[in-house]
């Protein structure tokens, strides 16, 4: 895969988990002590993201650098999900289930 493209899927997974927080990139960026700018570089897929800064990326998404450089849930974010879906409702697991493979479909 070449870096262009592999910068842009970074990015959009950033993007995708930053919403999915409810954030906006000046948030994201004061979390992370780093510029507007960056974040929206970095989302663009303009430019990579330095380690140590994806570290601070991480612990202000809560979620593990495997995620946002390949796109693979850390075993610990799965199990996350798993503890949230014995909270539901057997109605609700259902629910979920049905959706999940309509979404794999």
């Amino acid at each position: 895969m070449g870096d262009e493209k592999l910068l842009k899927e970074i990015g959009l997974r950033i993007n995708a988990r930053r919403k999915e927080l409810g954030l906006t990139q000046e948030e994201l960026a004061e979390r992370m002590e780093v510029s507007i700018q960056m974040i929206s570089n970095v989302e663009l897929g303009k430019k990579a993201i330095r380690p140590e800064n994806l570290v601070k990326l991480c612990n202000a998404l809560n979620v593990s650098a495997d995620y946002i450089l390949r796109g693979s849930r850390a075993d610990w974010e799965v199990i996350g999900f798993m503890e949230k879906y014995t909270r539901l409702s057997a109605e609700n697991q259902q629910l979920l289930e049905k959706l999940a493979e309509n979404l794999i479909k």
